[in-house]
């Protein structure tokens, strides 16, 4: 007879062949008890079809076993068989004393679907069975901040812990503090995250309490908490751009610089630091540091858009048209033909004396400018230059309706006639 030692052993050897085989012969003489175990463990190490097999042979033999239902179902919707996972679960008579268990992994299951009114209508249901049970009660909750019910939410945790309610697992200050901040209430959460750090000071706990202080304007608390959280965890990289952010905030462009290369230096990876790079080193003057740094972040992610347009709109207010032009076609060719950029290649290639492409460029920006009035005066202008009246007059009129008080529009128009 296969044994857990021989099963262990086919696991260790990585052949799922001989694991299936072991098991079938296990399952056929084994003790139940010793099966069960046997079950958590394989689903413990990932082997979760194998532990849903053990499962299913398990309540073959008791059939009657809540419990195993319940146990089998959250495997297969880890294993993403949800349509089984259902199945199992109807099988639970409300008359079951564990029907209140089977109703929240249901309400899970269909959280996880989407389908978020049939799992609030599990869990109001098993709490009906089972008001005074503090962890439907979280449950619920969790429920509600899926939905976007935040404040719901927010209610049931106070309540939990103003009754000073122990839930393994769970620091209910800081999951209130959580709550608050996924709904923006940043001046509620920051209390309740100041008490989760009574608790432990935690990286993540750390750095909830600064970006709420940052989201409050609290600069100077926010570099605080972030100077803690890299004192403990040098590695928690977003903590660097945080930190300059709240610096630039306070008009430290020179700290925030310094803090946001410490970033760098620790995650040369990461395109959004290199980008808050640039853009610190240009308003400190560091032009040629700005530039690099941008470059650096769109040779990390070509794609990178605010990268591309910060780097343009540089090239493009100091005149230096042929690297407008070059990043302009880098996105083009790679198939991102994007607005955003279209103005300053008109106007580049209008600098340039190349009035078809800038034509092409001022007629593709329209659609996406056509209520911009910086571009539509700049539009009107290289017509009048290029003797095309009618279209000049005609976007002479559009400034008109949008800026129907503004003489210059009129006084453009009479020169017209």
């Amino acid at each position: 007879m296969a044994n857990i030692e021989q099963i262990q052993k086919a696991v260790e050897q990585g052949d799922p062949k001989l694991l299936n085989t072991l098991l079938d012969d296990y399952l056929l003489q084994g003790d139940p008890d010793e099966q069960y175990g046997l079950s958590e463990w394989l689903a413990e190490i990932g082997f979760v079809e194998e532990a849903i097999k053990v499962l299913e042979h398990l309540q073959y033999i008791f059939p009657e076993e809540a419990q195993l239902v319940i146990d089998r179902a959250n495997l297969l919707i880890d294993a993403d068989r949800e349509d089984d996972a259902l199945n199992a679960l109807m099988e639970v008579s409300k008359d079951d004393e564990l029907y209140a268990q089977a109703l929240v992994t249901l309400a899970d299951l269909f959280q996880l679907q989407g389908l978020l009114e049939a799992a609030e209508s599990r869990l109001n249901e098993a709490i009906e069975l089972m008001p005074d049970e503090p962890l439907l009660q979280q449950a619920r909750a969790e429920l509600l901040l899926d939905s976007g019910r935040y404040l719901e939410s927010a209610k049931i945790y106070q309540e939990l812990e103003s009754k000073q309610i122990v839930i393994e697992g769970v620091n209910l200050s800081e999951r209130l503090a959580e709550v608050y901040s996924a709904g923006a209430a940043y001046e509620e959460a920051l209390p309740y995250y100041e008490k989760a750090l009574e608790n432990q000071a935690t990286p993540d706990v750390l750095f909830g309490v600064a970006f709420a202080a940052f989201q409050t304007r609290q600069y100077d608390m926010a570099v605080r908490r972030l100077d803690e959280l890299i004192g403990i965890d040098p590695d928690y990289f977003s903590a660097y751009l945080l930190k300059a952010q709240s610096l630039n905030m306070a008009e430290d462009y020179q700290a925030a610089y310094q803090a946001i290369n410490e970033g760098i230096t620790r995650d040369e990876f990461d395109k959004e630091l290199y980008l808050f790079a640039g853009k610190l080193a240009m308003k400190l003057g560091k032009s040629a540091e700005g530039v690099g740094h941008l470059r650096q972040a769109i040779a990390l992610d070509p794609e990178y858009m605010e990268a591309i347009y910060t780097l343009v709109s540089y090239f493009h207010a100091e005149e230096m048209d042929e690297e407008v032009l070059e990043l302009a076609q880098m996105v083009i060719e790679s198939g991102d033909d994007w607005a955003g950029l279209y103005p300053m290649i008109a106007e580049t290639y209008e600098r340039s004396e190349d009035y078809e492409q800038a034509t092409v460029y001022y007629e593709k920006a329209y659609p996406a400018f056509k209520d911009d009035v910086i571009f539509l005066k700049k539009y009107a202008l290289f017509l009048i230059e290029e003797g095309k009246r009618a279209a000049a007059l005609e976007m002479i009129k559009e400034l008109q309706a949008l800026e129907p008080e503004n003489p210059e529009w009129f006084d453009w128009q009479q020169s017209f006639d």
